[in-house]
């Protein structure tokens, strides 16, 4: 489990267990001051005949949610709990209020504080769906209530309801406010931090110039179009593709600038820089949760790369789309010992590697792709002619 997405969950399971606790402390307070506290008020206001025991009803159905939440919270899945528990409170009470008022000639005078609690701290989710579906859907059992029952009262609770939503929405949109301008400060920060590591990097080796950022668009380009992740997963193997020869840092200059062919020696010391460089960021929050991009991107489809030699499916499909656009960019770059080739060269050679040194369904990808990436080496290399 990443860092990031154990973060998110621990929160989700906090804010889910302190909505619990609220939730269960605001109803059954308030059910005990229904019936212990107001028929012994000087105004006698006193429960419905039939309303003790059809609140029975919902007494049964929130004890028997304890130990479905319990489940899921122990099961790292927090998220479906405030969701079942609107939905199942909501329900249930519509029903209880229409049987315990229809057929009578009591004005209506029902509902739970917990309701109002519910829709007013919706906001602690930061989760907009969840927010318009209680407010919405804490208006719209009001609205049926009145419809069954006619009974203009019900407008009361419906004002009431409305107007704390509002105040609940704006809650809401001050917490999502904090959190995009925090996101978009750690991300600028992050991203700071990222370029400049690869500016130390590329001045050991000027060749190399522009490659990580040309491997980590090239690579952003194909996995997009898998359709398997998401903005934020996209986001953060950008910045792991950024730094995935970090390890070179490691490497002598002598070894990564040197103009002829490598000695088996030297060529065995190029080999840890994937290592190292996994070594170095596994703690770098934002990027650890690829790690294998950095690790896997120099093993092989048939098994023969480095440095596990990992084999078709054993290597992230992440690191699999990486090995592609980075052996495009290296073929396709100048470097000290040759002319980058022709894109159509490279081309030809990513396709005659489909299931030996590339994953076979992501070289099918590339070719779909492929004006995708010459567009973008186009647009890279005009803008550092005029730089």
């Amino acid at each position: 489990m990443n860092s990031r997405y154990s973060f998110l969950l621990n929160q989700e399971k906090r804010t889910t267990i302190w909505f619990l606790w609220l939730f269960y402390f605001v109803y059954f307070s308030y059910e005990l001051i229904y019936y212990f506290v107001l028929p012994n008020m000087p105004w006698k206001i006193a429960p419905i005949n039939n309303k003790s025991i059809i609140d029975f009803i919902i007494y049964i159905v929130l004890v028997c949610l304890i130990p479905i939440a319990y489940q899921l919270i122990k099961e790292n899945n927090p998220a479906p709990v405030k969701y079942i528990y609107f939905l199942v409170f909501t329900t249930t009470n519509i029903v209880v209020d229409i049987l315990s008022y229809i057929g009578t000639d009591i004005s209506y005078a029902n509902g739970n504080i917990a309701e109002l609690v519910i829709v007013l701290f919706s906001p602690i989710f930061v989760n907009k769906h969840f927010f318009y579906l209680v407010s919405i859907g804490t208006i719209l059992k009001f609205i049926i209530i009145g419809i069954f029952l006619k009974d203009i009262v019900v407008l009361i609770p419906l004002i009431l309801v409305s107007i704390i939503s509002i105040v609940a929405w704006i809650l809401l949109h001050r917490f999502l406010d904090y959190v995009s301008a925090t996101e978009a400060s750690y991300e600028r920060q992050l991203n700071g931090i990222v370029k400049g590591i690869i500016a130390t990097l590329e001045l050991k080796d000027l060749y190399t110039k522009g490659h990580s950022e040309r491997v980590a668009n090239y690579a952003a380009i194909l996995a997009k179009a898998t359709g398997k992740y998401n903005k934020d997963q996209l986001k953060t193997f950008y910045y792991a593709c950024l730094l995935h020869d970090i390890g070179k840092v490691n490497i002598p200059d002598s070894i990564l600038t040197k103009p002829g062919k490598l000695t088996d020696e030297e060529f065995n010391i190029i080999k840890t820089h994937p290592i190292v460089g996994a070594n170095a960021i596994h703690k770098v929050e934002g990027i650890s949760e690829h790690i294998e991009v950095i690790e896997q991107h120099h093993e092989r489809w048939d098994g023969k790369g480095y440095p596990y030699g990992l084999k078709g499916e054993e290597i992230s499909h992440l690191s699999r789309i990486t090995a592609i656009a980075d052996a495009f960019d290296a073929m396709t770059s100048s470097r000290s010992y040759r002319k980058a080739l022709p894109l159509e060269v490279a081309y030809d050679q990513i396709v005659q590697g489909k299931g030996s040194q590339f994953d076979p369904n992501l070289v099918d990808l590339f070719k779909e792709i492929y004006q995708d990436w010459v567009d973008y080496y186009k647009h890279f290399n005009h803008t550092q002619e005029h730089e």
